[in-house]
């Protein structure tokens, strides 16, 4: 089924806030940290999202992202610092903001003894929508995510992809102000990843406010219009991702294997060029911060090597490192 804003489940006017605080900001967070112990896992730090934003939140396992998320959320209480939801201050009015907070959490905590429209009403009831708008509410949505033909479908009987866009759905059942979208493609082959890509682009085409967490770079990239990278518990950068790609890591990437000493000679080489080099093992990766082109000669005929746009995986990787971390 292809996408249509006809019978798209919310709509809500998409009005940008101006820089400095106001009342109009979704989200503002000022010197939030956290402490477990000794152990700062939210170390100071301070960000707002605007109406109608999509803000990717990155970082490796251990940075602070899901502590931050479920401070928000009213999980766990924060040591130091000033949360506005919605133009209220929480934890002190956390009843009030949690009505207009949508959550597709990362594990799925669908209630596998109700069907999928079951599900959706049940959910309704807890936000005390009358049972007609609920109803109202659970075919646009089951129409939104093509689900129709599962309306009455046990949860075990879905498919992963089902089950997501079935979450999806029921996060948007109270017709949130924010969303709040924690890995919300995990484990999902390309094309139901790509369906909820779609959906998700209707919803911020209609000014849907989101905070995205995910480990696919390239689902970052494309909701995103601001991305905030975290490590050690503080934020290391954060803005459109496009220019911080730009800025940072630079134009294009060559990656060339070989030997220790052919990998020497091309690093001489390539210091002709406005370039950053990255060793690693037999891979030199050079990150060019101008048309590097001329310079493909220099390769010769050379099978081992790769010429591709920067992306945000490579600003991720230049900011956190390349070392695997526990979390």
């Amino acid at each position: 089924m292809n996408p249509s804003t006809d019978h798209s489940p919310m709509a809500t006017d998409n009005q940008p806030a101006p820089p400095s605080s106001s009342p109009e900001e979704v989200v503002v967070v000022e010197d939030l940290a956290k402490y477990f112990g000794e152990r700062c896992a939210v170390d100071s730090i301070s960000f707002r999202i605007r109406p109608g934003e999509c803000v990717g939140f990155l970082g490796p396992n251990g940075a602070g992202k899901s502590t931050t998320i479920k401070i928000l959320l009213g999980l766990i209480r924060r040591s130091e610092g000033t949360i506005r939801l919605l133009g209220d201050e929480v934890p002190r009015h956390y009843q009030r903001v949690i009505e207009k907070i949508g959550v597709v959490a990362q594990d799925d905590n669908l209630d596998p003894d109700l069907s999928v429209a079951e599900n959706l009403l049940t959910y309704a009831d807890y936000f005390s929508i009358p049972k007609a708008r609920a109803r109202q509410k659970t075919e646009e949505l089951l129409h939104f995510f093509a689900l129709e033909n599962r309306r009455q479908e046990i949860i075990e009987n879905l498919s992963g992809g089902q089950r997501r866009r079935l979450l999806l759905a029921r996060a948007l059942i109270n017709e949130p102000k924010l969303l709040i979208l924690d890995e919300p493609t995990v484990g999902l082959d390309p094309q139901a990843r790509h369906l909820i890509w779609e959906r998700l682009t209707i919803l911020l085409d209609q000014g849907t406010t989101m905070l995205l967490t995910s480990h696919y770079m390239d689902e970052v990239a494309r909701l995103s219009n601001r991305v905030l990278i975290l490590d050690r518990g503080r934020i290391v950068a954060q803005g459109a991702p496009e220019q911080l790609i730009t800025d940072l890591v630079g134009l294009e990437v060559f990656e060339v294997d070989g030997t220790d000493q052919e990998l020497d000679r091309l690093t001489e080489m390539f210091s002709q060029c406005n370039a950053s080099l990255e060793r690693l093992r037999d891979k030199l990766y050079i990150y060019t911060r101008e048309d590097c082109s001329r310079l493909e000669h220099l390769l010769g005929d050379r099978r081992s090597w790769l010429r591709r746009p920067a992306n945000l995986e490579d600003l991720f990787i230049q900011l956190t490192g390349r070392s695997l971390r526990e979390s």
